[in-house]
């Protein structure tokens, strides 16, 4: 079990609670899931297959490859070209990957100071974009290229207090201002 999630069940459960005035423990916001999207656009085989290795062994889960929905001629679209690759983690790979995004893999980002504040979308879900992903310690050598993902934590809170403040009480490092 990862210990981020030890250390939610243990400690961050009861500190939200006071922090947010509630009384009971399952009105505390909880991480649901993360979804991991990365975008290629048109690219060949082997680099498409590359990014597809590159996003396995980030999240240790095998990709959703996404299609084209329409053909769009002016960007030598056609329908059906896989253009992207999604991977929704839950339970512990959730906690493990969160664990290392946090600890590791953003501390990596060069001129870091913190996650933007904006990324909260009203419901208690926050988005993060990664220009980058070569960040994360499980790529020895990136092959096809640097292509950037959008992370998002899909939290149970409806407002974007409470999930911030189980974004901070989990380690995540956001910006003074924004």
């Amino acid at each position: 079990m990862a210990k981020l999630k030890e250390e939610y069940n243990s400690r961050m459960v009861a500190e939200l609670e006071q922090k947010l005035g509630t009384t009971n423990k399952m009105l505390v916001p909880r991480l649901m899931k993360v979804v991991v999207n990365m975008g290629f656009g048109i690219v060949s085989k082997d680099e498409q297959k590359a990014l597809v290795d590159d996003l396995t062994a980030i999240t240790g889960q095998k990709p959703l490859l996404c299609k084209a929905k329409k053909s769009i001629s002016n960007f030598k679209l056609r329908e059906g070209m896989v253009i992207g690759a999604k991977v929704t983690l839950r339970g512990d790979r959730m906690w493990e990957f969160t664990e290392r995004l946090i600890s590791v893999a953003l501390p990596r980002i060069r001129d870091f100071r913190g996650v933007a504040n904006r990324g909260f979308d009203g419901r208690g879900n926050y988005t993060l974009g990664i220009k980058d992903h070569s960040i994360f310690p499980e790529l020895l050598e990136v092959t096809a290229g640097h292509s950037g993902m959008d992370i998002t934590f899909v939290t149970s809170s409806n407002d974007n207090k409470a999930a911030k403040a189980l974004l901070e009480a989990m380690g995540m490092p956001f910006a003074g201002r924004n």
